[in-house]
């Protein structure tokens, strides 16, 4: 409860009558410049109200006597970039793949439209560095499941992989466990087998009853020596590159139940420039042929 008001003998001012602990409150102004301050910001927002969008209503919104609309300002700025870039994106459409790479003009352009697109539509399972994630490769490296050159990395982005598309990427590893085509102690020993392609292998006497497995079983994709296929999309096993692990146990998970990643087909979600710029860009990371 507050206490009489009464005036502070030190300062002159008056007290608003709280007192705590032997502590009164003074019941100081605000400064007159403060107090102007508050009332032009007043003034200002009722002009805003008026002059911008501003107020929601069942309808929409009020407009504002100036029509501004951030929306309509963002397609503006859209369109001169569109204008800016439209005699590029000409140049850039005329010539093939080969021919943007070796035109600096065009290849600069194409990198930089390229990055942007990898980085709204690709970087969210690739990796914002294109280093992948379990499951999800790698671009920055050589080892392509079908094949790194210009031409086969722009068909891979049109088409995806194992998508609906009719031309998408697809390869099917069986499920050698699941469709009880092994064993589980089979499923072992190609384990093991897969593992000594890579030199990772410490039980020799499992190499050995893998081995014949692995080529009643796997060569057809695989080839001799796990060296790969991309006619199948088939990966080398003889180096340390996993798309799902290199460790045993992902190994035998990979031969016991199969993988089967999905890439969509980009083709019918962005246009041919996009997708040519984009194509430009990943061979460009380090491992394009």
């Amino acid at each position: 409860m507050a206490d009489q008001v009464r005036v502070d003998p030190v300062s002159g001012t008056e007290t608003t009558g709280h007192k705590w602990d032997g502590i009164e409150e003074l019941d100081t102004p605000i400064p007159n410049w403060w107090r102007w301050i508050l009332y032009a910001t007043i003034v200002w927002s009722i002009g805003y109200w008026i002059a911008m969008p501003a107020w929601p209503i069942v309808s929409g919104y009020t407009k504002g006597v100036l029509g501004y609309s951030s929306r309509a300002a963002v397609a503006e700025d859209i369109k001169v970039a569109a204008a800016a870039q439209s005699q590029f994106n000409e140049k850039l459409r005329k010539a093939s793949l080969e021919q943007v790479r070796t035109n600096s003009e065009l290849l600069e352009f194409a990198l930089a439209g390229g990055r942007s697109a990898f980085n709204v539509n690709c970087s969210q399972c690739h990796g914002s560095g294109a280093q992948g994630f379990k499951g999800y490769p790698n671009l920055n490296d050589d080892e392509w499941l079908w094949g790194g050159t210009l031409k086969e990395i722009s068909f891979t982005i049109t088409h995806g992989a194992r998508n609906e598309s009719d031309d998408a990427r697809v390869s099917e590893m069986p499920a050698f466990l699941k469709d009880e085509l092994l064993k589980e102690n089979q499923i072992n020993d190609v384990a093991e087998y897969v593992l000594s392609l890579s030199k990772n292998s410490e039980d020799a006497k499992a190499v050995s009853r893998g081995a014949p497995l692995f080529k009643e079983h796997c060569v057809d994709c695989h080839a001799e020596g796990g060296v790969g296929n991309k006619e199948f999309g088939a990966p080398a096993l003889s180096n340390n590159i996993w798309l799902y692990g290199g460790d045993r146990s992902a190994i035998r998970e990979t031969i016991a139940n199969s993988r089967k990643g999905v890439m969509p087909a980009w083709g019918p979600l962005l246009d041919p420039d996009t997708i040519k710029k984009l194509a430009i860009y990943v061979h460009s990371l380090g491992g394009g042929k």
